[in-house]
Order: structure tokens, then C-alpha cells, then sequence
């Protein structure tokens, strides 16, 4: 490492000089030599060691540094500027897709994602709710419903306090109750955003409701005002280009009248306009403010609502802003509520950004909406209108889904409110869906090679093109590694757009990239995309998905050994839950591709395939050689599942050849790896190859939530399972911090986490709540509560990570990569409690007509 030095001071040199913290960089090659270090102890480590982990550090700087100051893009995965934690978080808005904006639990708006897959965390003050309380023609109290004291509109009355103020969250749901202090008035409002399982239209919609529930304790009438403000814009350098305005607005249909106030921001990417409005119905009435200067006092608006109670409602649009300047506007819905008497004020908020680019700017994407609302730009009040005259029907249906698991008493309260709340990242994941182009054919998605996906246009063109990002710090669309274990959520709640994403994945793999590429951990260069290989991922928002996969550049991930048969477990998973035929016959010779290129890695031909000596799977920092516990078991069970797929489609040839397999697979996987009590982390009999790694039983639990874990398709035996099952509960989760913080990912046999990597020190929640589901379908349910209960308590009670849950934590309050999608896993688990109760989908039966004739 000194002999590095200086290298090492060139490039803080070069940092320094173009504005990156150096201590970032210093931090960033710490931790390489503090995971290098582990595994030999202090002052142990090889020379050749010491120069491998030096080369990846200045490989990934110099990539950072071209990518960050050259090309003025973002980095993917960012390791010197990652994202500060904030414990400030609450249940975002909007549907799925269309971009999202975040609410904190003090009220504030404070992350915004409406360019797609991109965040910007600021929290915009002027964004507020305001009340106002008259009696008898008397404004007797006006405050800003905000803790927060800021340097500007200082002509405002600040300061609200907290303790008079109680949050609740129950995605897609949020619950703010303010009992003004000393006016014997209650205000609830109830946050609603369109998250509807099944429904494919309104749950798409940008957009969110507030409806403020207003008690009149008094023994006289109250004039009650509630007053939304909202600034053009998001908070970044933007807001000061110049060219946004504001104006008035009012919609009617059907009876139904709604009025706001439109806030055009003209960008010259992406650019859109936010509506705030209110339902205008009797004894309730809407005026507004077309603009202000958020930056200033505000004494003007004060003084306006102050006066009577209303806004002014000035006719007319506002001038266009001049660069530098920042303009806001305001709704307010006014009503009287009689003594001791209770109403109810509804106000929204929409945005239409209806036409996107990704970074690459390269082609023009239709958002799903678009398809109801069209694409022009001017959707926003006609959003507004639906979101005020559709959200009793979108609570009632919410309620209907999860009043059945709110009220099962045999649930813990925790599990409710995780199983819920965790499904936040299905749309604050960066998420994207979109249209498919109305002139686009079958062509120009398959590609060369792509010929025999009969309904992949069909799919597509029904239910549009969905992607997700593997994490807000991770952004890489779809990363099909960690997809595998958050696909439940997706399958079980929205199982189309499951269906359309793996065509999306089956389109990529019978296709291949020839373009060279070095990769960060080794230093080599190989193509970007391999034919018959399943892709990591679908694209960078800052490049152009689907156009160019694989935007992870860590490790050349053609030669991981898990993503095949990630694809492979998820088509006959799918199945099982739709029983979608015309899908299956689609993606049957797209899996038969995928498991003959995977058979590659059976070097040996004894049925199971081997791991190459580096992290080639999902846990890529932790090193793992010869037959494995967690990928060959993923093996196993994709064997079993061609044998199953090919029985149900009437293809004896692959049946009876993937059965051969099957069986020898099964023998050298007991023989190499089952010790007694668990199976071993691998078969390379280093020091860590004996360690207990908690997601050995992956491949049990997607067989047993196939309903494929016994009779004719045990793959495993089932005393194994139980017996490994008990070893991860007795080790990995009550050894480690007491059984209060799920299960580390590796431990030793002696009690002692396994510290050979950083990933093996981790616990991964989203890992946890699998292995959790696993628990629960092998009858194992206490344990299973208790080990996913440790996750829960932890990010969301101890480390305040409420809606950001991250990918990793270590015992000592370290983390990693905050909103991250693989905890959506937690939907195995309702799976898993819905097959013990009889309730979930059974397994299809084979049809009489086999696939070849």
C-alpha cells in the first residue's frame, strides 16, 4: 500500500482539483483493504493481493472520473458520493411509473423522481399545507403545519409543534393527524395514491390525493381553510433556468367540478407540468394564488388568507420567469364546519410528464398514462379531476385487498405493516413503464435472433414495458439477480407486468452486444452481451434501456452461474400463479437455450455445475469455487422445473434428458456438500467452505412456492431442508446480535460470523425475508416470524430507514445501498402463508395436447 502512495496522491490530486471530496476517495480504497484484510489478519496480506484490490481502486476512479467529469453523466454505482442517510421519510406519491415524489413523515416534500430513474433529494420549503381557523367573520388561528423555522417566507407563521402532530403509514396510504393546539379543532389528512393490485390503468397515473377530515370540537361554527402551496419546480438549479409559469385553471365533467392552479416547467428535456387543485361541491369553496416568490417573505400570501380566509384568485396566467428567478403558487379549499360537527376538504397533486427521454436523449418514450390521457403535455387538469372523483374507489379496493391480512389476527402487527410498506419501491424504484411505439413491430423488439416469441408484441403492446431499479444508489434497470428474489411482489400483485418484463429479458437473451468493454474487478475486456446468456440487467435511466444492456461493470457477468436459472425458476414460477400457457409455450425454447448454455459449467458431467473460483453469482464480493450450496441448488431446482415445464408441454425427449440429469445432480450435490446438519458454503475445502450460509436453501424456496418441494419432484430431502433450516436459525440469526437482526449471510460453525468478504458479514434483507418464506413452507413458522422480524425492527424502528430500506447491514450500524428492490422478497412470504392456508393458485395441470405434434 505505500508503495501506492503515489499513485494514490495523483489521483486525490486530480480529485481535489475538480471539486471531489478526497476523503471520499481515501474512504472508497480504506474499505478495499479493510475486505482484502479480513481474511488473513492484520499485516498477512499477500503482495499480489494488496496490487489486485490498488488496480480495481484506480481502474474504478479513472472509469468514475471520465464518466462524472467528462461526459457529465452519473456513475451507476457511485462509491465516492454516496447518498447521505436521512431519517426523514415517509409514503411517497403517485402510481406506478410515471415518477414519483416523496413525503416526509413531518410533512415535507423532500425526494423527487420525475426524471425517470433519476433522484434528487431536496426538500423544496415552500411546498406546504396551511390552515386557517375563522369565527364569526375573525381569523382566530393560521399556521404552517411544519416544525421546520426556514431562513425564507419568514412572513409565514412557522414552527408548528410536533407534538400535536401524529404520522401513520400503510402503503399506499398516510395518515397525518394535527390536533391544533388550543383551538379544539382535529386535522387528519389521508395521503392516497393510485397502488391498486390487478388494475393496470389507474394505478399508472402521476398522481396524489389529500383529503383533510376537519373535527370541530367547538361549540360554535368554524370557518376551516386548508391552503396547499407549491413551487415550480423541484428544487435544483433548474427552477432558475427561466421560461416556467403559472395559471388558473378549472375542469368539469360529468357534474364534477375541480380548480387549481397549472405550474408549466419548461425544460428542454423532459419537461412538465404539476397541477395542485381542489373538488369545488357544495359549502366548499376553491380560490387561489397564480404566483408568488417562494424565495421571499411572503408576507402578501400570508396577509391574503389571513384577511378572510381565501386567496384572491387573480384571472389570467403569469409571466414566464426570468433566469434566477423561482416562482410558486397556492390552492386553498374553504369550508364551515358546525359546531361539534365534522367535514371534509379534498385537495391533489398531478404531474404530466407525458413525453421522456433517458439520458441518451437518443429515443422518445410515451409514459403508460399516456395511453388514457394522451400525450400532449396538457393532461394535468383532467388527471387532477380523475385523482379527486376516483379515490374512494381506489381506497375502497385497497381496503378490500388488505383488510384480510389487516384483520388475521395469527399475523403480527409487524409483518402488516412491513408487508405493506416495503411494496413503496414497486413505484419510488426509479420506476418506469411505458408505452410501446404505435408503428413498432415484432422486428424491431426481437432482433436478429429473436423470431418465435408469437405473442411478445401482444404482451407488449397490452400492458406496455415496466423496469425497475436494482436500487436508488444501484442504477441499473431490472437487475435480473436481484429481480429473482423481488419478483413475488410483482407476480403475485401486478403479474402482467411480471409477464411483459420477462419477455422484455427473453428478447435480450437470445440476442447478444459484440461491443468490447473492460470490466472494473478484473481489469479484462470482453463483449458486453453473449447470446443464449441472460443479461444483468436491462440498461442505465442515463443511457438507453433496452437499447444497451448489461450496464454493470464490475464483473463480466456472462459467466455468473446463478442468472440463467433465475430466468428458468421465474418462467415455470409465473406459470404456476397465471397459468398463462401461450406465455410458457413462448419462453419454453428461450429456457432450454439458457440451460444448454449453462450445462457448460458442469466440467465434470456428474449433473451439478461448478462455481469458477470468483464471485460469479449474486454475492459478488464473496468469493466461491467447486459445487456450491446456493448455486447449485439454484441448479437442481431449474433441472427440476424443465422436467416439470416439459411434462406439462408434452416434450418427453428434454423431459427424460433434464431427469438423467436431475438425478446425478442430486447424488454429487448430497455427496459434496450435506455435512450432517447443513450444506456446506462450497466444496473447495478452503477455511470458509464450511461456513453456514443463510440463502443455501434458495432452491427449495422457489420449488416450494411451485409446489414442486415433494413426491415425484423432491429434489431435496426434506430432513436436509429442516435441518439446515434450524442450523441458520440457531447460528445465523440467534448467534448474531442476539437474534435481533435477521440473519448474517455467512457464519462459521463456531457462532462466529464469517468475515471472508464484506457480503458474507452483511445481513441482506431482502435475502432474510426469503429465507423467512422458506422457514414458513417447511412448517418452520415461529422461526420464520422471528428471523424476518429482526430485518423489520432494525431498519424500521432502530435505524429510522422508513422507505429507503437498504440492500446490507452489518451488526455495528453500517449499511449499504439505501432504497434497494430486493426486500420487495417479502411477498414470498404471504406467498408461503397463502399455500399453508390453502388460498393461493394451484398448480396447473398439464394439458392433453403435447408441443410437438
Amino acid at each position: 500500500v505505500a508503495a501506492a502512495g503515489p499513485l494514490v496522491r495523483q489521483y486525490e490530486g486530480a480529485a481535489r482539483g475538480r471539486g471531489v471530496a478526497a476523503a471520499g476517495w481515501r474512504v472508497c480504497l480504506a474499505h478495499r483493504f479493510e475486505e482484502l484484510r479480513q481474511p488473513y489478519g492484520a499485516g498477512d496480506v499477500p503482495l499480489r493481493d494488496v496490487l489486485r484490490h490498488i488496480g480495481l481502486v484506480l481502474r474504478y476512479f479513472r472509469w468514475w472520473y471520465k464518466k462524472t467529469r467528462i461526459e457529465k453523466k452519473s456513475a451507476f454505482i457511485d462509491l465516492l458520493c454516496a447518498v447521505p442517510l436521512q431519517q426523514i421519510y415517509g409514503c411517497p406519491l403517485g402510481g406506478i411509473g410515471g415518477g414519483t415524489i416523496t413525503r416526509g413523515w413531518r410533512g415535507e416534500f423532500c425526494r423527487w423522481q420525475l426524471n425517470p430513474g433519476l433522484y434528487h433529494y431536496e426538500t423544496v420549503i415552500a411546498n406546504q399545507f396551511t390552515v386557517c381557523l375563522r369565527c364569526k367573520g375573525q381569523t382566530v388561528y393560521q399556521q404552517v403545519l411544519s416544525v421546520e423555522r426556514p431562513s425564507t417566507l419568514q412572513g409565514w407563521n412557522w414552527g408548528y409543534c410536533g407534538h400535536y402532530a401524529f404520522y401513520h403509514a400503510l402503503y399506499p396510504r398516510a395518515w397525518t393527524v394535527y390536533e391544533l393546539p388550543g383551538q379544539n379543532v382535529v386535522l387528519t389528512c389521508r395521503q392516497v395514491s393510485p397502488v391498486i393490485p390487478h388494475d393496470y390503468k389507474d394505478s399508472s397515473l402521476p398522481v396524489g390525493v389529500f383529503i383533510w377530515e376537519v373535527e370541530n370540537g367547538r361549540d360554535e361554527d368554524v370557518d376551516v381553510s386548508i391552503m396547499f402551496s407549491l413551487q415550480n419546480g423541484t428544487g435544483t438549479k433548474e427552477d432558475r433556468s427561466g421560461g416556467h409559469w403559472n395559471e388558473p385553471f378549472s375542469f368539469e365533467k360529468e357534474g364534477e367540478r375541480v380548480a387549481g392552479v397549472l405550474l408549466h416547467h419548461c425544460t428542454h428535456v423532459n419537461p412538465f407540468t404539476f397541477a395542485i387543485s381542489a373538488r369545488e361541491k357544495a359549502g366548499t369553496g376553491v380560490t387561489h394564488l397564480t404566483a408568488f416568490n417562494p424565495t421571499g417573505s411572503g408576507r402578501e400570501v400570508w396577509q391574503d388568507l389571513l384577511q378572510d380566509g381565501r386567496l384572491d384568485s387573480p384571472a389570467g396566467e403569469s409571466l414566464p420567469t426570468e433566469k434566477g428567478e423561482v416562482t410558486a403558487a397556492a390552492v386553498c379549499a374553504s369550508c364551515r364546519v358546525p359546531a361539534h360537527g365534522h367535514r371534509t376538504l379534498e385537495l391533489a397533486l398531478a404531474w404530466d410528464m407525458p413525453r421522456i427521454h433517458f439520458g441518451s436523449k437518443e429515443k422518445l418514450h410515451l409514459r403508460r398514462y399516456t395511453r388514457f390521457f394522451g400525450s400532449g403535455g396538457d393532461a394535468a387538469p383532467a388527471l387532477s379531476h380523475h385523482a379527486l372523483t376516483h379515490y374512494e374507489e381506489w381506497e375502497k379496493k385497497t381496503e378490500e385487498w388488505q383488510k384480510p391480512i389487516l384483520e388475521n389476527s395469527q399475523l403480527p402487527s409487524w409483518y402488516k405493516s412491513a408487508l405493506f410498506n416495503e411494496l413503496y419501491f414497486m413505484t419510488d424504484g426509479g420506476t418506469i413503464w411505458v408505452e410501446l411505439s404505435p408503428d413498432c413491430c415484432a422486428e424491431d423488439l426481437q432482433g436478429p435472433a429473436g423470431a418465435g416469441l408469437s405473442h411478445l408484441l401482444p404482451v407488449l403492446r397490452e400492458y406496455g414495458r415496466f423496469a425497475y431499479l436494482e436500487g436508488q444508489e444501484y442504477r441499473m434497470y431490472n437487475t435480473y439477480d436481484v429481480h429473482f428474489y423481488a419478483s413475488f411482489a410483482l407476480v403475485m400483485l401486478w403479474p402482467k407486468l411480471q409477464i411483459s418484463l420477462q419477455y422484455d429479458i427473453a428478447v435480450t437473451v437470445v440476442n447478444e452486444d459484440v461491443q468490447p468493454r473492460q470490466y472494473l474487478m478484473c481489469g479484462q475486456t470482453a463483449q458486453v452481451k453473449l447470446k443464449n446468456v441472460v443479461p444483468h440487467d436491462i440498461g442505465d435511466p442515463d443511457d438507453e434501456p433496452w437499447q444497451r444492456v448489461n450496464a454493470y461493470l464490475m464483473h463480466d457477468t456472462a459467466d455468473w452461474k446463478d442468472l440463467n436459472l433465475k430466468f428458468v425458476l421465474q418462467v415455470y414460477r409465473d406459470y404456476c400463479l397465471t397459468h398463462d400457457s401461450l406465455y410458457l409455450r413462448d419462453m419454453w425454447p428461450v429456457c432450454q437455450a439458457v440451460m444448454e448454455s449453462e450445462l457448460k459449467f458442469d466440467t465434470d458431467n456428474d449433473g451439478l455445475i461448478e462455481n469458477g473460483g470468483f464471485a460469479d453469482q449474486t454475492y459478488d464480493a464473496w468469493v466461491v469455487n467447486g459445487a456450491s450450496a446456493y448455486c447449485g441448488g439454484l441448479w437442481l431446482a431449474a433441472v427440476c422445473t424443465m422436467c416439470k415445464m416439459a411434462e406439462v408441454l408434452g416434450d418427453a425427449e428434454i423431459q427424460q434428458k433434464y431427469r438423467d440429469i436431475l438425478s446425478r445432480g442430486k447424488e454429487a450435490f448430497e455427496r459434496m456438500l450435506w455435512n450432517g446438519k447443513y450444506y456446506n458454503y462450497d466444496s473447495s475445502g478452503s477455511d470458509t467452505s464450511i461456513s453456514i450460509m443463510s440463502d443455501q436453501c434458495a432452491g427449495q424456496w422457489f420449488l416450494g412456492a411451485c409446489g414442486l418441494d415433494q413426491g415425484e419432484f423432491e429434489v431435496f430431502p426434506k430432513s436436509h431442508v429442516v435441518s439446515a433450516l434450524k442450523t441458520i436459525f440457531e447460528k445465523n440469526v440467534m448467534s448474531f446480535a442476539g437474534g435481533t437482526m435477521g440473519a448474517v449471510n455467512g457464519m462459521r460453525p463456531d457462532g462466529v460470523p464469517d468475515t471472508s468478504s464484506v457480503q458474507s458479514n452483511e445481513v441482506w434483507i431482502g435475502v432474510v425475508y426469503a429465507l423467512a418464506a422458506t422457514m414458513i413452507q417447511e412448517g418452520l413458522v415461529e422461526e420464520g416470524f422471528r428471523t424476518a422480524e429482526g430485518c423489520y425492527r432494525t431498519v424500521w424502528e432502530r435505524l429510522g430507514m422508513a422507505f429507503q430500506t437498504p440492500e446490507a447491514y452489518r451488526e455495528k450500524k453500517v449499511y449499504r445501498s439505501l432504497a434497494y428492490m430486493r426486500p420487495l422478497s417479502i411477498w414470498s412470504m404471504q406467498l408461503a402463508l397463502e399455500r399453508r392456508a390453502g388460498r393461493s393458485p394451484a398448480p396447473p395441470q398439464p394439458p392433453q395436447v403435447p408441443i410437438h405434434p
